[in-house]
């Protein structure tokens, strides 16, 4: 109720500040370094190509705050005030902006989501028809195992902890899952339906795997330091799939380089904003491709990263 408050206090500032439409609206499902280094590409490509004003004077942004109630009041309030694109950052805020949206034809650009077609954003990748587009976010399963048994040669079972109400995340699990059996690695869940759960599914998790391995889950990123904190307690290494969570305690991870992925998103904003249609603008895929490590956590495991193409991370 007090994000709900809060939001609603600042929906009264914002509606004064931006009496006409907006140039851009930015909505973001909840703050955490991966998601705004994403909104950050994205704004830095913008600048640089002159489209918006460095102060953002003409651009406006809101921040879920990881609350789905709050997201969908943000959607109304976008369309309402009928910017000349809307983006979203991550699944949760393009699906509720795309159900606020429906009746109208305002472009829509989503960032960091994993299957956008899982998650009713598009029917398919090319030559969807759409007002909406973007960039797709999603890990190699294979590659993230792959990492793991490199680090951790004798790994058996692997912990995931995920919100099964997530498109996204369903079909990461689905597919490390399936991954898993060729590497004989079981899987154990471990379910959060939101970001106060995440503590007791990394509980459960400590006494019945080897390792936690996190997915691009919107709920659980939001409490990556309740994570980490019970997880070290345990014993237990954390892999990630973004390089912030790394930086935060996470042992490794195959990630996209998070900025990148905001720019390209940004060269797609661009574009409409100097008169493509959107619905001639495919969603693109951005591949997995960069080892992220952790010195000081992997020496706090007695661990060491394999001898790869790398970029270490202090933390």
């Amino acid at each position: 109720m007090l994000q709900i408050f809060k939001y609603l206090i600042l929906s009264l500032f914002f509606n004064h500040a931006f009496a006409k439409s907006p140039q851009i609206a930015i909505t973001q499902i909840a703050p955490h370094p991966s998601l705004d280094q994403v909104r950050q590409g994205i704004l830095d490509e913008l600048i640089e190509q002159g489209l918006i004003q460095r102060d953002l004077s003409d651009l406006l942004y809101q921040n879920a705050q990881g609350n789905i109630t709050i997201a969908a009041q943000i959607a109304q309030r976008f369309v309402a005030l009928s910017p000349k694109i809307i983006v979203a950052i991550a699944t949760p805020s393009a699906q509720t902006m795309l159900k606020a949206a429906k009746d109208t034809s305002i472009p829509i650009v989503f960032g960091a989501v994993t299957d956008p077609i899982g998650a009713g954003l598009v029917s398919r990748l090319q030559n969807h028809k759409g007002h909406i587009t973007g960039t797709i976010d999603l890990p190699l399963p294979q590659a993230q195992l792959s990492l793991a048994k490199k680090i951790l040669p004798n790994l058996r079972k692997v912990g995931l902890i995920y919100n099964p109400s997530e498109k996204n995340s369903q079909k990461q699990v689905k597919a490390i899952k399936e991954a898993s059996i060729s590497f004989g690695i079981e899987v154990e869940e471990a379910s959060a339906f939101k970001t106060a759960d995440v503590a007791q599914a990394t509980s459960y998790l400590t006494d019945k795997v080897e390792a936690i391995l996190l997915t691009n889950d919107n709920t659980v990123i939001s409490a990556l330091e309740t994570i980490i904190k019970i997880a070290t307690k345990g014993g237990l290494p954390v892999f990630a799939s973004d390089p912030e969570s790394v930086k935060s305690g996470a042992v490794a991870a195959v990630a996209n380089d998070q900025y990148q992925v905001g720019r390209e998103t940004g060269v797609m904003i661009a574009n409409i904003l100097k008169g493509q249609d959107i619905k001639k603008i495919d969603v693109q895929i951005i591949a997995a491709s960069k080892h992220y490590f952790n010195k000081k956590t992997l020496k706090h495991f007695g661990l060491s990263s394999p001898a790869f193409d790398k970029e270490q991370l202090k933390g």
